[in-house]
């Protein structure tokens, strides 16, 4: 195998397209004019049907004849093996080979201005809103996110504009090279959200993930900035290594750039926003939890140290849609709402629930939760997700499907979960499958309740399934 050349590319083949960076990737790239192909074993929306959209060949299964043609470039995604058979007919074939984020600086960064965000929870929402306000600010930004864009149909653009929103992200970049994604990106300004433990595939413990965030920060020029989430004491821990400017943002009164007031009015919030102690901007936003609101803030941070005028940001909290599998409406049938989100880390759940439970004013708050990420299948938060769960009425939790893959004495039980919720008197019930949970729901949801599916994989389509026996 061989690193990528400085050759002329053309052809270009994405092994595991169908992740969310892959996808966003290899469509940026599509639309640059370059001829894409692209192979998963994992092929399921909305990600499948977005790269079909654009007519991106994809091959199911990875296999030595995808890379028949012989492309110029492949790009080889995280989630794939050393042993990966395409991986090995590249190595055979000696074609050029790199990773996801370094074919975006290759190919779409590199002469652009990058507003990097991190931090273990909402790099997705933040990224997205960030890239709709510069977008009604009229700055034409470029994107790349790990997310579907309700206002673009899309995860990632191209534009003309000197800034580039990049999703940037602590996960490993390939098997080749085991530091995070974010490693790879020069931030003009970079926003951190927040650090937690997650990841337990490839992180020890939280000081693990302190160190990476912390030579994140370090890495970041002089002349830029750090706009950093002001209640985290793993964040206060490693902001000695910044030296850029750093503004912090949050709830504390100290802070550069705070909120205020709050008032929940559905489908609205309402909040204030202020600059240095003076009050900025009044804004209602159809983001729902105090923890969107935060994220909403650190938009408001960047755009305002880009010189955005403060009836355009206005403009862009009140205008924005949202991103796919975020507090996703998928439908309503007989008065019974289905929504969709990505929540999955502890925390992300108890957010996720805290800030959608005051929406709901006519039925339950009914959690339907599918552990499925590395973490989440362990028990290092066996303990930790019966508090998750305390503004649901009703809790439905499946055992994790790919179980097996963890090894034994790691495992995390849901049955184990669901005994914590009841003896904390909470209506929690165990189900070995989907088909159990919809035939459950079925019979037990009435008009007004709210049915909040959480996962980060498709759960068996489980939220079309339930609209139509609803």
């Amino acid at each position: 195998m061989k690193k990528i050349s400085s050759g002329k590319t053309k052809k270009i083949h994405f092994i595991a397209v169908c992740g969310s960076g892959m996808g966003a990737l290899a469509c940026m790239l599509k639309d640059m004019g370059f001829e894409i192909t692209g192979s998963d074993a994992k092929i399921y929306p909305p990600m499948s049907d977005f790269l079909q959209s654009k007519k991106v060949i994809i091959n199911n299964g990875f296999k030595r004849e995808h890379l028949s043609h012989l492309p110029d470039l492949v790009v080889i995604g995280n989630a794939v093996s050393r042993d990966n058979p395409e991986v090995l007919t590249v190595k055979e074939m000696g074609l050029d080979f790199c990773s996801m984020p370094e074919a975006l600086n290759r190919f779409a960064a590199f002469d652009k201005k990058a507003v990097v965000v991190t931090g273990t929870h909402g790099k997705t929402t933040t990224s997205s809103l960030m890239a709709w306000v510069l977008y009604t600010a009229w700055a034409d930004p470029s994107f790349m996110i790990g997310g579907i864009v309700k206002d673009f149909s899309a995860n990632y653009r191209l534009g003309s504009g000197e800034h580039i929103v990049i999703e940037g992200d602590e996960y490993d970049t390939a098997f080749f090279d085991k530091g995070p994604k974010f490693f790879h990106y020069l931030p003009h300004i970079a926003i951190l959200t927040g650090i937690e433990f997650d990841h337990a595939d490839i992180f020890r413990d939280i000081d693990h993930v302190k160190s990476v965030f912390k030579k994140f920060v370090s890495n970041i020029n002089k002349s830029s900035s750090l706009i950093a989430y002001d209640k985290s004491d793993n964040i206060d821990e490693i902001l000695s290594a910044a030296a850029c400017r750093v503004l912090r943002y949050g709830l504390k009164k100290e802070s550069f750039w705070r909120i205020d007031n709050i008032c929940i009015e559905p489908p609205y919030t309402i909040f204030e926003i202020y600059r240095g102690g003076d009050f900025f901007l009044k804004v209602k936003t159809r983001l729902k939890g105090e923890y969107n609101l935060l994220n909403a803030l650190s938009v408001v941070a960047v755009a305002d140290e880009l010189k955005i005028l403060p009836k355009k940001i206005k403009q862009g909290l009140e205008t924005f849609s949202g991103i796919l599998r975020r507090q996703d409406i998928v439908g309503k049938k007989n008065g019974i709402t289905v929504m969709d989100d990505f929540a999955h880390h502890p925390t992300a759940v108890y957010e996720t629930l805290r800030g959608i439970k005051p929406f709901v004013e006519n039925g339950r708050l009914i959690a339907v939760f599918e552990p499925r990420t590395n973490s989440s299948m362990r028990n290092v938060f066996q303990n930790v997700y019966p508090r998750s769960f305390e503004f649901a009425d009703v809790v439905c939790i499946r055992t994790p499907k790919f179980i097996d893959k963890i090894p034994e004495n790691e495992r995390f039980s849901s049955k184990k979960l669901v005994s914590d919720l009841l003896d904390a008197g909470c209506d929690a019930h165990y189900f070995k499958d989907t088909d159990s949970i919809i035939n459950f729901l079925k019979k037990i949801a009435v008009k007004g309740d709210l049915i909040l599916v959480m996962s980060n994989g498709g759960f068996d389509n489980i939220h079309i399934r339930l609209l139509d026996v609803l």
